[in-house]
């Protein structure tokens, strides 16, 4: 079956890769992979009764308001290469689609054939059955641009050996900085930031107590808040603080003098409910906030604090380094998922392929990113440099790439959601216990994970 699919997919993507061709467009060439998923060898010739743009199916794809322009160009495309099919639009917010799979099923009528997810949802909807197998590696060979497919997104969602979903677009954090409050408080941005000699902690404005952006620091010294081991799960903040290495305790002091650094200044950063609205102010222009970790989803915000604009700076995520070492926060991303309600339909299956190929095709990168503010895994920091887009875009682009490829994949099973309370609770504790020294804060961490783990058995 998937080598059937593999061969309809690759003469479909022949036919709508050159219709792309006829739109003024030049196709990304690439070479089929040696060999398919679980093994399954690539044909080196395709059957002569194999279709050739014959593919006879209807599909519904999600779609959100904004994308429905690009989605629907891309559908014609691949409508070009399949008369005989129908791809329809169905217009819905992403998050809303994932809730209604997720509290039904993937018989409801209300849910569509092709969708996008959060690769953190991958998990969920896959143990629910609600995730249909993908054929990516034809995928990504038709829409071309990955040097190692399985090193990236594309290796993140994988569950039990089958693909369940296929890397849509990359997100990492990066570093925003206010270049004009940095030059009145005497911060050289030429070279990164060591958080240990900051004197004023608004030149760093880190909620490191938020695990989301804490573990920027944690996985800049290789920190497991919790991994898999043999059957089971480990942390390192379970450990004693005897048998962590130099390096995982250098970050963890690091952390412990931020927090005091905030403490002595009476700053309300380490506050769950004030520290936001601290940070933002103290990242105004003529505050003394200099940087910041963010999505490239805020820079509008950041634009508003910074003159709109003029005092904006980005960088990547290793602008800022702790105990030496770079911040890395994680490859994250969107993914697209078919329905397995398809599944048995073989040539619905390849026109969801064939779709999503045609989606995530890297010559379309700059619409793509227009449309929706998604930046393509398969699309190089230089194509982009090489459109139309203005240049504070071209720059945040840039600084997710490279933010993105130095950091490590994001943790997607399930029993990582425990992490998030358990990491804010025992950093925030440290207000309560006002801990005389790093070992005395490190036991309160040590005592919140232990627990986690017993819990998680």
């Amino acid at each position: 079956m998937k080598k059937a699919l593999a061969i309809i997919l690759s003469l479909v993507m022949v036919l709508t890769f050159a219709v792309a061709c006829d739109n003024g467009k030049e196709p990304v060439k690439t070479d089929p992979p040696a060999s398919q998923p679980g093994g399954s060898e690539t044909p080196t010739e395709a059957p002569t009764e194999a279709p050739v743009g014959g593919l006879t199916a209807t599909i519904v794809v999600q779609a959100e308001t904004g994308w429905l322009e690009y989605y629907q160009a891309a559908a014609d495309r691949v409508i070009a290469a399949n008369p005989d099919s129908k791809i329809e639009l169905m217009e819905v917010g992403s998050f809303d689609h994932i809730d209604t799979l997720d509290q039904t099923d993937a018989t409801n009528p209300d849910v569509a054939d092709v969708f996008a997810l959060p690769a953190d949802r991958l998990t969920n909807l896959a143990g629910k059955d609600l995730l249909g197998a993908l054929d990516s590696h034809a995928i990504a060979a038709a829409a071309g641009g990955w040097d190692d497919f399985d090193a990236g997104l594309g290796g993140l969602f994988v569950v039990d050996g089958e693909y369940l979903a296929f890397p849509y677009n990359i997100e990492t954090l990066i570093v925003f900085a206010n270049e004009a409050n940095a030059e009145a408080e005497g911060i050289d941005l030429s070279a990164p930031v060591e958080m240990n000699d900051i004197e004023n902690p608004a030149h760093i404005l880190l909620p490191a107590f938020d695990a989301w952006f804490g573990v920027a620091l944690t996985n800049s010294a290789e920190i497991d808040l919790l991994a898999p081991a043999g059957d089971g799960f480990a942390s390192d903040l379970a450990k004693d603080w005897s048998e962590l290495e130099p390096a995982k305790q250098a970050a963890i002091e690091a952390l412990y003098d931020y927090w005091k650094l905030n403490a002595e200044n009476n700053t309300t950063l380490f506050d769950a409910d004030a520290g936001w609205g601290y940070i933002d102010e103290q990242f105004t222009s003529g505050n003394a906030g200099v940087l910041r970790i963010g999505g490239p989803w805020e820079t509008g915000s950041m634009r508003d604090r910074t003159n709109d604009g003029a005092d904006l700076g980005i960088y990547n995520i290793d602008q800022i380094t702790v105990a030496g070492q770079p911040l890395r926060h994680w490859q994250g991303g969107w993914g697209l998922a078919i329905n397995p309600r398809i599944e048995d339909d073989a040539d619905k299956v390849a026109l969801a392929e064939a779709m999503i190929a045609e989606i995530i095709n890297p010559d379309f990168a700059e619409d793509l990113f227009r449309a929706t503010g998604k930046i393509l895994e398969n699309a190089t920091a230089e194509q982009y440099e090489a459109s139309g887009l203005d240049e504070v875009d071209k720059t945040i682009i840039a600084a997710v790439i490279r933010s993105f490829n130095i950091s490590p994949g994001r943790p997607l099973y399930q029993e990582f959601g425990q992490v998030w309370e358990t990491w804010k609770n025992s950093v925030l504790s440290w207000n309560n216990v006002q801990p005389q020294d790093v070992e005395a804060a490190y036991a309160e961490l040590q005592a919140a994970f232990s627990a986690m783990m017993a819990n998680i058995g």
